[in-house]
């Protein structure tokens, strides 16, 4: 896989994990495929870092440092319009 695909990706999970977690920590029920309870969101968002992690660390950041953020920032934007849209998994548009 190219990695400017493995960076959206990185952004994607990385914005993912954020509602999870934040959910989690605060004990407030957010759908989630592994249950709606604040355990379940707070290790999806944990699992979602820790996978954003290693596609950033399967890239050559040093390298291309510029591609590496502006690939990011659009797996970040994507995921927020996607949240944004009411379109995660159990939302109410």
């Amino acid at each position: 896989m190219a990695s400017g695909s493995l960076r959206i990706f990185g952004g994607i999970f990385a914005t993912n994990g954020i509602p999870h977690f934040v959910k989690g920590i605060t004990k407030d029920s957010y759908p989630c495929l592994f249950g709606n309870s604040s355990v379940p969101n707070l290790v999806a968002g944990w699992l979602s870092f820790v996978v954003a992690i290693l596609f950033a660390y399967g890239t050559n950041i040093e390298q291309y440092p510029l591609a590496s953020l502006v690939s990011g920032a659009v797996g970040v934007l994507l995921m927020g319009l996607f949240h944004a849209a009411g379109l995660a998994f159990g939302q109410k548009s």
